[in-house]
């Protein structure tokens, strides 16, 4: 999205949002912040209630994390500061799946967390999500 279309789009003066946010870059720090803090944080707290893998899965499918994953795609490889948002993101994740089903050692959370994130990119959450929990059952 250029600025041109950012402006029109929100329908302000071409000045606006580089007075607000300094740059483009910088607009798009204070949207990836939001998105964690409004759409990552929520998904933390709900999987402090979950109990079984089963439960992390369809909690981590259904969560808005389009952004998180985008950033780590295609921002954080070029941008110091957005991997680093985007590596604490995704380790609070799975510090929380780890906590949930009593995982160790981490990295089993971790491969946890990826291939949840993963899910809605190979198609129908739900089956993915049942064969996961089948394989993994005992592992977890």
């Amino acid at each position: 999205m250029s600025v041109d279309d950012l402006v029109t789009h929100l329908g302000v003066h071409r000045n606006s949002p580089y007075k607000t946010f300094g740059s483009k870059r910088g607009l798009y720090l204070m949207v990836l912040r939001r998105h964690l803090a409004d759409d990552v944080r929520p998904l933390l707290d709900a999987l402090a209630g979950a109990t079984d893998a089963a439960a992390v899965l369809r909690l981590v499918t259904s969560a808005d994390l389009d952004l998180l994953l985008l950033a780590a795609i295609e921002r954080a490889p070029v941008d110091e500061e957005v991997a680093l948002e985007v590596t604490a993101a995704l380790a609070t994740v799975d510090r929380a799946i780890a906590d949930a089903l009593g995982i160790f050692p981490p990295d089993l959370a971790a491969a946890l967390t990826a291939a949840a994130l993963g899910i809605p990119v190979r198609g129908d959450p739900d089956k993915v999500a049942t064969a996961l929990t089948h394989h993994l059952g005992p592992l977890i």
